[in-house]
């Protein structure tokens, strides 16, 4: 993933947000040494951005596309009242053992969990309409979720699509996942069933508020 900002602004920023708790640093590093792909991580500043979020939001519903190793759902799970829960999905089933073994070791962990298998038959199944939406998996399927997620989205929900500037190819797409991506964000802004804002935290992230 190539990054948006300076490094050095990257490095201040990191540096000037409040650090995550011993256990998501140590799955972090378990992430970078165990796992394909480790930058998929969500990483300090995004994960406090997303517990920050969640606690200003109170949800009790949160649905969460890609649990990857944990860190994000762990990340939301702590900014949650008692009686919120996260329901995150995912495919690997590496993936998933790492994920759980934090989720067990966590005092938040009791509020999640993982249901594997296509995450769209996680969303059509959901059993009560969604608070708070964060997905981060299956770029291709980007506007399939969109659509499928805010139709169970309650007035006034959030949504968040991660990695929506694609380390800045989606200003001149050239392949399908691009294409994906960009076509979300130009959907996104012209929907007048919301509002958003692009940030450009990370690799871009997409807030969405149902009206």
């Amino acid at each position: 993933m190539q990054l948006l900002v300076d490094e050095d602004i990257d490095r201040y920023a990191f540096s000037h947000t409040s650090p995550e708790p011993d256990l998501l640093q140590a799955l972090a590093k378990r992430t970078q040494k165990e796992m394909h792909d480790p930058e998929m991580l969500t990483g300090r500043v995004e994960g406090r951005l997303l517990k920050m979020i969640v606690q200003l939001c109170r949800p009790r519903l949160i649905l969460e596309v890609g649990t990857f190793t944990g860190y994000s759902a762990l990340s939301m799970a702590e900014g949650l009242d008692d009686h919120g829960r996260i329901v995150t999905c995912e495919i690997d089933p590496a993936a998933r053992k790492v994920a759980q073994e934090a989720f067990d070791a966590s005092p938040f962990g009791h509020r999640i969990e993982i249901r594997m298998g296509p995450a769209l038959e996680t969303i059509r199944n959901l059993e009560s309409d969604v608070d708070l939406s964060f997905i981060d998996a299956d770029k291709e399927r980007y506007p399939t979720y969109y659509d499928e997620i805010l139709s169970r989205t309650r007035s006034g929900g959030i949504l968040i699509f991660d990695n929506m500037l694609w380390s800045g190819r989606v200003v001149d797409p050239r392949d399908d996942t691009t294409r994906a991506i960009a076509a979300l964000n130009e959907t996104i802004t012209r929907d007048e069933r919301v509002e958003n804002v692009l940030l450009t935290v990370r690799d871009g992230v997409q807030l969405v508020r149902k009206r």
